[in-house]
């Protein structure tokens, strides 16, 4: 029986919870010819706050799993996981008979904040985990080392977009929280700013308006899909498809509470949500069809 064509198989897409459907939303409508299944490891969120061991063990156990589900590529659409675990899931992904690329957010944003900034201040909005690793710092320079980067920690901007108290996101208390957070770069007079979470294009008006207008806002979607487009199209694993592709999604915790968020987040309709678990498989066997 012929192996079947690897162009067929999902672009699998993940994020510690809901945040990274404003990544999937993106892919959808630059690439809508595509198949996707997206994880949200909502059962674990939020990933900002978690060490650097753990997020690459998140990662492993998620990268087996959306393996298993037969993906061409996976795109770790979180801040957090790609700054402290991208390079071990690479390393994973090439030592496996499939040669699957793994593509992170970090280093699309941080190429097109350089290539838009003015002044050379560029500012950083992103969590604990993401500011602490340096990552930004590191692509930033390693596109431009003239270029300045601001970096401000927010651990408590995700979880109160994704679980805000009393279910209304829009409240005075949310906008002075964003405020502060803001104040750094609006005081160091940066021209660029990079959303180093996928969870904060959801406040991005409020953040432009304490930014200014005349500040750039760099999020990670767009320059995501232009990066997947590419990889896609120089291994030949591009759909051939002329109408639209599908997209489904799991995730860890509940099923019900991932799907009622997630509509915001996609600005789409929502499939069904499937629930799994994630067992620890630090050695676990990976299916060996042909490489793409």
């Amino acid at each position: 029986m012929p192996a079947a064509d690897p162009r067929d198989r999902p672009i699998a897409v993940f994020d510690s919870g809901v945040g990274g459907l404003t990544v999937l939303h993106e892919l959808l409508v630059s690439l809508p010819q595509e198949d996707y299944v997206y994880l949200g490891d909502s059962a674990r969120f939020p990933y900002g706050e978690r060490t650097p061991e753990e997020l690459e063990r998140f990662g492993m156990d998620i990268a087996d799993e959306l393996i298993a589900r037969r993906a061409k590529l996976l795109v770790v659409a979180c801040n957090s996981m790609t700054s402290a675990a991208l390079p071990a899931l690479q390393r994973r992904m090439l030592e496996t008979t499939l040669g699957i690329d793994v593509i992170g957010v970090v280093r699309p944003e941080a190429a097109q904040a350089v290539a838009v900034t003015r002044s050379g201040r560029i500012g950083l909005l992103a969590t604990r985990a993401t500011v602490a690793s340096g990552a930004y710092e590191r692509a930033v320079a390693a596109v431009d080392p003239h270029v300045d980067l601001l970096a401000v920690a927010c651990p408590d901007l995700a979880p109160l977009v994704q679980d805000p108290p009393g279910g209304d996101l829009f409240t005075r208390e949310l906008e002075d929280v964003v405020r502060g957070y803001c104040a750094p770069l609006v005081e160091a007079g940066v021209d660029t700013v990079i959303l180093g979470c996928t969870h904060y294009p959801l406040v991005r008006p409020m953040i432009q308006r304490m930014l200014g207008r005349h500040a750039t806002i760099v999020t990670s979607g767009a320059a995501l899909a232009r990066q997947v487009e590419h990889v896609l199209g120089s291994r030949d694993l591009a759909s051939g498809r002329a109408g639209e592709g599908t997209y489904s999604f799991l995730c860890t915790g509940d099923a019900g509470a991932f799907r009622a968020l997630g509509t915001r987040f996609l600005q789409m309709p929502l499939t069904e949500v499937e629930h799994v678990d994630l067992a620890p498989s630090p050695n676990a066997e990976v299916p060996a069809w042909p490489r793409p």
